[in-house]
């Protein structure tokens, strides 16, 4: 239920990252990550769901370890006299704080165990706009050598753990990981591709919308009740896109990073970027593949009724999938 304390707390969330972003200092960067912190807490607790509060309690103990380990960081770089060695550990320092903010390898560990126990709509928020603020201020202090290593991690990682996955939210949370070593290496090529990778990437995040509205949480549920084909036909296209498959709007920002990275010589990462790309590809058609095979099994006592108006806007995010990609190539004319 939406109340009035729980749109007070969205809106200090979203200014929190604001906050956080147009500072002009580490401490009011520092003040704008601790406030979204305190703002997002109560909006992940649930009275009547123990999972909920558990998953809130793991989520405020490993946000404040990531901020105790920042304010330490910024504290001795005020600090000490600057050279080389201290200027590249206290980048790294400030960097393992802001990666271990946003859930990324490898201090991933707290983030499939606490997206397990969220409702959907959280498990949105979580993905999308809690990576914004320490993404913007990982850039301003970038070490590139640490960087790629940590993006190739994160990729190899968010795909390995996809495997033999039953629940669809540690799917999506492992799928968020390996979104993140690709958008790592958008916030190092430029800011702009950037912006264009996590807000396609945000765009298609809508399947928690619909996983959400279809109370939908794993995977037999998608082979055994009996769902609209359509709509299974929209999630189909929906993990595609996800997946980077080119004539879809997911393959454009990829593409993009991709003839970067082999414009610059840099063809290991790019070969494990493809690769580990294709894995996910493999996941994604092999759950939908199944689901769509099992369309004979009919269940006539469970039926999902989805409104009318809810169906209209998840035909026109597919759409907009669909044909994402064909708009997007007038770009470069």
């Amino acid at each position: 239920m939406m109340n009035s304390n729980k749109m007070f707390f969205f809106f200090i969330l979203f200014f929190s990252t604001l906050i956080s972003v147009s500072s002009n200092s580490w401490i009011g960067c520092w003040i704008g990550l601790e406030i979204n912190l305190l703002s997002f807490i109560p909006l992940l607790t649930n009275p009547n769901n123990l999972m909920n509060s558990e998953a809130s309690l793991k989520y405020f103990l490993t946000q404040s370890i990531a901020s105790i380990n920042f304010l330490f960081s910024i504290l001795i770089n005020m600090m000490i006299m600057k050279n080389f060695f201290m200027d590249n550990l206290m980048s790294m320092l400030i960097n393992s704080s802001m990666l271990m903010k946003m859930g990324s390898t490898p201090f991933h560990f707290w983030f499939p165990n606490i997206v397990e126990g969220l409702s959907w709509l959280n498990c949105l928020i979580l993905m999308t706009w809690q990576k914004i603020s320490p993404m913007i201020l990982l850039s301003y202090y970038l070490n590139l050598k640490f960087l790629f290593f940590i993006m190739i991690l994160n990729v190899l990682i968010g795909t390995i753990s996809s495997f033999n996955q039953l629940s669809l939210r540690k799917l999506m949370a492992f799928s968020s990981i390996n979104n993140l070593g690709w958008l790592l290496s958008a916030l190092m090529i430029s800011e702009n591709l950037w912006m264009t990778y996590i807000f396609m990437y945000s765009f298609f995040m809508y399947m928690c919308f619909l996983f959400y509205i279809t109370n939908i949480y794993y995977m037999n549920q998608l082979f055994n009740f009996n769902l609209n084909f359509y709509l299974k036909i929209f999630i189909f296209i929906n993990f595609l896109s996800l997946g980077g498959l080119p004539p879809f709007l997911g393959f454009f920002p990829k593409w993009m990073i991709i003839n970067y990275l082999l414009m610059n010589n840099l063809f290991i990462i790019s070969f494990i970027f493809i690769m580990t790309s294709l894995i996910m590809m493999f996941i994604y058609i092999r759950i939908m593949y199944s689901s769509l095979l099992f369309q004979s099994i009919k269940l006539k006592w469970f039926k999902i009724n989805i409104k009318n108006n809810f169906l209209i806007l998840i035909n026109l995010f597919s759409f907009i999938s669909m044909l994402g990609m064909i708009m997007s190539t007038f770009i470069f004319f």
